[in-house]
């Protein structure tokens, strides 16, 4: 997985930061050369949690990571380096047990914050438990060791079975608890208000509103469960033919008042380190494969053939679908867009990857504008020829009601007989449930290592003191 460095060079650079030259190199050694497999699980956990945890208490002796010299931080970057080369190792040999012994702790369809935390209760110190996140999360980015890249690691190794990866997707497209406790009062009302999200079902329409009105309906962990479950009360309603998406007006002093998408994920939170790395697989599993491929009954057992139940979905964009609300209009069956209005992914500029965008955006795109959008940051009006493969209507702001009334009508007034099977025969076609889940394996990998790279502390630091210098509370 990673590179070692030579045991002496190593010791050098530990014994540099004020470590004992013995215990230094006797660590070293341990780490780079246990060998998994030859024992039980317990075992093997026991003793790779112990040279975890020494180096966690290494690196917690240290100054924050901001604040240390040279050495320390060449200290920091193997300590945290060789402890992920070990997990990696520990994790290939064990992951089948590991999954099966983790999925029975968790109980029934357990969604992935469960299994992180069954996993971290079987091998503590290897994988972080919810007390040792809690007080990650105190930390800015800046500060942080890479304690979640073992969740990374974690993820990888189980998306990368076939068989446990397609039961993780399958468990994720259950309705949330909340959805399944608010379902009767959503066919009463036809409403619920979910603080950062809203749900309004008319005329067999359902209509999922963003609402983070201080970040530009911005996304983030606060926000991902809410957004989840109003697309599961959508879901739920046996009246709903046709969902749709659309931003809540904001409070932001630049657009005060106007109807907006999304602008992606909340830079804020993120600078200040309250961003998990759960929330990127939570939200691709949960939210976005929900839009895409809709509920799927419990039964499923990951055959080929997929069962469930799913609706043709719109999108209204209205000002912008930045980052993540760019995302989102690549699973949806329509996109109306406002005159004016922009598209962009900007999360390789941040230092992310931007969900499954580099696997869906080349299909409908093509390689050279994906290449643009993702790798180079380019921004794409509405109105601009290179968006008509992103964009299916466009009209002015003060006509938007009306055409998404008239949109409506046209898809519900010819009925919606075969649509679910529609749905389900185009991604068959264009993107096989193992087409996504071995992307997901390679996705859970390298957006932990992204998530607490340097370069994305580096660029959050351009973006805040820039906007600190202005005076101005920095945007989402």
């Amino acid at each position: 997985m990673l590179d070692q460095i030579s045991r002496d060079d190593g010791t050098a650079l530990l014994c540099g930061a004020g470590l004992e030259a013995e215990e230094a190199s006797q660590w070293l050694e341990e780490a780079q050369t246990r060998v998994f497999g030859n024992s039980e699980l317990s075992t093997e956990a026991r003793d790779c949690g112990r040279l975890c945890q020494t180096a966690r208490a290494w690196l917690e002796g240290l100054p924050l990571k901001s604040e240390r010299d040279q050495k320390q931080e060449q200290a920091g970057s193997l300590l945290v380096r060789e402890t992920a080369g070990l997990c990696w190792r520990f994790t290939r040999t064990w992951r089948k047990e590991l999954f099966e012994e983790s999925e029975r702790i968790a109980g029934p369809f357990p969604r992935l914050e469960a299994l992180a935390e069954s996993a971290s209760e079987l091998c503590p110190g290897i994988y972080p438990c919810e007390q040792e996140l809690q007080v990650e999360q105190k930390k800015l980015l800046r500060d942080k060791d890479g304690l979640e890249l073992h969740q990374g690691i974690l993820f990888a190794q189980w998306f990368s079975d076939p068989e446990h990866g397609q039961r993780m997707i399958r468990n994720m497209r259950q309705p949330t608890p909340r959805a399944l406790e608010l379902q009767e009062e959503v066919l009463k009302t036809g409403k619920a208000n979910l603080e950062y999200a809203r749900v309004e079902i008319e005329n067999g329409t359902g209509t999922v509103f963003f609402s983070n009105p201080m970040y530009l309906n911005a996304e983030d962990d606060t926000t991902l469960e809410p957004s989840e479950t109003a697309v599961d009360l959508v879901l739920l309603h046996p009246e709903v033919k046709v969902g749709v998406l659309r931003g809540d007006p904001v409070s932001h002093p630049k657009y005060s008042g106007r109807r907006l998408f999304s602008s992606g994920i909340n830079l804020t939170r993120l600078y200040q380190g309250t961003q998990s790395y759960l929330f990127y697989l939570t939200r691709e599993l949960g939210l976005v494969n929900k839009l895409f491929r809709g509920h799927c009954g419990a039964e499923w057992l990951g055959e080929e053939i997929e069962h469930g139940h799913e609706i043709p979905w719109i999108a209204v964009v209205e000002g912008f679908a930045i980052g993540g609300g760019c995302q989102l209009l690549l699973v949806m069956d329509y996109v109306l867009a406002e005159s004016g209005a922009y598209l962009n992914l900007p999360a390789r500029k941040e230092g992310i990857i931007p969900g499954c965008a580099n696997l869906r955006l080349p299909r409908m795109t093509g390689k050279r504008l994906a290449s643009q959008a993702i790798l180079f940051d380019r921004q794409f009006p509405v109105d601009a020829p290179e968006s008509q493969s992103l964009v299916n209507e466009i009209c002015s702001r003060n006509d938007v009601e009306r055409q998404l009334r008239q949109c409506l009508q046209s898809v519900t007034g010819s009925g919606l007989v075969s649509a679910a099977g529609n749905r389900k025969s185009l991604r068959a076609g264009e993107e096989p449930l193992e087409v996504f889940r071995t992307y997901m394996a390679q996705y859970a990998y390298e957006q932990a290592f992204c998530h607490l790279s340097p370069q994305l502390v580096q660029n959050l630091e351009f973006h805040w003191k820039s906007r600190e210098s202005k005076n101005q509370k920095m945007p989402i």
